[in-house]
């Protein structure tokens, strides 16, 4: 429980945590999601991945796999057998364009160059591609932007899986097929391939790191903007970090004003570590203007340099309070306001997936639970996050709407995602 200090400090700005309810909040965000589905607006775009994650995975054929994001570039040969999986030559580099500026062709040309040595084992390619890019029915990508920290000229408007075929033809090795897929979707393929897919009502993918995504399973006629009768399940990312419908505080609105992409992912901005460290370094300077920290406290949080969720977790759990606080009475109150960030991340994340189920309709029955496929720093190594989370979805999910979930928290699966992908739609 919050001091008095800090609750009022908390409710002065607007950014309490109770102020998110999960089991309440969560119809607005599942009709959001309905407009996105119909095409009709909003801030949820709903995006179609023509990819289905039904089905049996082909056993003992192995699939090159790529996973281009951040700034790394991982590629691999993964072969599933008898409920596991085996990655084979994995080799890991920066991203073309993160030391230096690269054309899309040279990007191509190196994409190419990575599956030299494997490209005989297989005709089949997962490419799980974790920048904007518009997913067509052929199951490539139409690239919108590559940011981050990568820059690569010319990307705009080009087809990359074709691209790459056609470097791969101009080499002389035909014949092979390219998915192009995201790496929530990739999290929730890759979570789901080693599971007894007959034990859940339906799988569900979480990113929950840097970023802040989601993605889900629905009949394809339930797309209203795919003019489709076609019940085929099919894979939708929901993009929910551009979820706007949140109710958020003045230091919410103050770094939205302070980032590169104002008015943009105002969901993400309030939930994904890249931001959550900045947002508690605002809210400690607005403290401190007030004279709610100490003299020596107001001055150590003016030279603190820009943060992620891993410095707020330790301060957090009582750790490195010194970088921060000036007296024992600081550090009360900056481990209290590191809590409240991340209680209310993982209120605004247990809305995401309550908001999914009542828009999928599963998890009604406890001996069939949906299962929540997650990955990402703050899932995976928070220790305050991820409890508090479980703890929601109990509360929220469970008790309050009688939905069942079962949390299941990867590693790196994006690479046998990746091959899912490839293995269950080329």
């Amino acid at each position: 429980m919050s001091t008095a200090k800090v609750r009022a400090f908390l409710e002065k700005y607007g950014m309490e945590p109770e102020q998110i309810v999960p089991a309440r909040d969560a119809a607005a965000m599942c009709e959001e999601m309905e407009r996105g589905l119909a095409g009709l607006g909003g801030s949820l775009q709903m995006i179609p991945t023509y990819l289905s994650g039904h089905g049996r995975i082909p056993q003992n054929e192995p699939v090159a796999v790529i996973d281009a994001g951040g700034t790394n570039y991982r590629r691999a040969l993964v072969t599933f057998e008898e409920g596991t999986y085996r990655e084979e030559f994995v080799r890991k580099w920066k991203m073309p364009g993160v030391e230096r500026p690269v054309t899309w062709e040279e990007f191509v040309s190196f994409a190419a160059d990575s599956l030299m040595d494997i490209i005989d084992k297989t005709d089949r390619i997962g490419f799980c591609f974790s920048y904007s890019a518009e997913i067509t029915p052929e199951m490539d990508g139409r690239v919108i932007a590559i940011d981050k920290e990568v820059v690569v000229t010319g990307c705009e408007g080009k087809l990359l899986g074709a691209s790459l075929i056609a470097e791969l033809e101009r080499r002389g090795h035909g014949g092979k097929k390219v998915v192009i897929l995201n790496d929530t979707v990739a999290v929730l393929l890759g979570g789901s391939s080693v599971l007894d897919r007959d034990a859940y009502d339906g799988f569900v993918g979480q990113v929950s790191g840097t970023g802040t995504n989601t993605c889900c399973s629905l009949p394809a006629n339930r797309i209203g903007k795919l003019h489709t009768d076609s019940e085929r399940s099919m894979i939708i990312n929901l993009e929910s970090g551009m979820y706007d419908g949140m109710k958020k505080g003045r230091f919410d609105r103050l770094l939205d004003e302070e980032s590169h992409n104002p008015g943009q992912k105002a969901f993400e901005k309030m939930t994904a570590g890249v931001y959550l460290g900045e947002l508690v370094h605002l809210m400690l300077k607005g403290a401190s203007g007030e004279g709610l920290l100490s003299k020596l406290a107001a001055e150590k949080v003016e030279g603190l340099q820009r943060m992620d969720s891993a410095v707020i977790d330790a301060w957090a759990c009582g750790e490195h309070l010194d970088q921060v606080c000036g007296d024992a009475e600081d550090e009360t109150f900056v481990q209290e306001l590191c809590r409240a960030v991340f209680e209310r991340s993982a209120r605004c994340m247990c809305t995401n997936l309550a908001a999914i189920l009542l828009l999928t309709g599963e998890g009604k029955d406890p001996q069939r639970p949906a299962c929540i496929c997650a990955e990402g720093s703050l899932v995976q190594k928070g220790r305050v996050y991820r409890p508090l989370l479980q703890q929601l979805i109990r509360e929220q999910i469970q008790e309050s709407l009688g939905r069942y979930t079962v949390l299941k928290v990867g590693q790196e699966t994006t690479l046998p995602g990746s091959a899912a992908a490839a293995l269950l739609n080329l």
